[in-house]
């Protein structure tokens, strides 16, 4: 079978399509996550936010693909399908590790779609400024471990060994992927940021979620949450509000961000 002629068929899933939106909005999964972590968002956000999640190689509908093995290489494979939707306005909402690619693939952005960005959520994630190399875990049980420690994953099924063994390939795939990772210092975005961390993030210190504001030229707000790394499991409604309230915000609608 020939691939899809349409990068955006493999990269990107809309599940509540938008016509003519005000916004798309691009979300990028955590380490060894997938694109469904952000179909509650395609339900909860506004009308006229149109939610593109992206699904990496390796897991669900592409769990016949090789895993990428970087973050760069993560970047180069999906922007053009990004490219393909930044037609108006848009946004990126990135998680943990997909703060990160969203970050890189946002200052790769060409210029035309650079100045159609017009926001940049930073979820659950340290600021690519800040000097602190995470770990990656070579043992099955110190993933397991670190995966318990996180609470994002239903222990029940860290206690199935046929399913554990589905998701850890691409965990572990993910973690050497950020482990891996060095900031280059230079141009970041240019939109504004805010900055989403849980109060218990074993993860992200305060001064850690703040940094981001080194990597922007615009304004940079960090909003904290009751819970860890995984608060969004318990602060989804709150999440979606704040995302609201950032896009419909009058610096939203910068010029030069329209169609076209």
């Amino acid at each position: 079978m020939s691939p899809p002629a349409d990068p955006s068929e493999l990269w990107l899933r809309r599940y509540r399509p938008v016509d003519d939106p005000a916004v798309r909005l691009f979300c990028f999964p955590h380490a060894g996550g997938a694109a469904s972590a952000y179909l509650p968002f395609s339900r909860r956000l506004a009308a006229d936010v149109d939610v593109l999640a992206v699904q990496y190689p390796g897991r669900q509908d592409r769990r016949g693909e090789p895993f990428v093995e970087s973050v760069d290489a993560l970047v180069e494979g999906l922007l053009p399908a990004v490219l393909a939707w930044a037609d108006r306005p848009t946004a990126f909402f990135g998680h943990s590790m997909g703060a990160t690619v969203a970050f890189e693939a946002g200052r790769r952005l060409p210029p035309a779609a650079a100045d159609r960005l017009v926001h940049f959520f930073a979820s659950g994630r340290r600021s690519p400024s800040v000097r602190r190399r995470d770990r990656f875990y070579r043992f099955d049980d110190e993933l397991i471990d670190e995966i318990r420690r996180l609470e994002g994953t239903d222990s029940s099924l860290l206690d199935d060994e046929e399913l554990l063994n589905m998701l850890l390939p691409a965990i572990r795939n993910d973690y050497r992927a950020v482990a891996a990772y060095d900031y280059r210092p230079g141009p970041g975005v240019r939109c504004p940021v805010t900055v989403l961390t849980g109060d218990a993030d074993p993860n992200v210190t305060a001064d850690e979620a703040a940094a981001w504001a080194k990597v922007t030229a615009a304004a940079t707000v960090v909003r904290t949450f009751p819970g860890g790394h995984f608060y969004l499991n318990g602060q989804l409604d709150a999440v979606c509000a704040e995302i609201t309230a950032a896009l419909t915000a009058p610096s939203t609608a910068r010029p030069g961000t329209g169609p076209g």
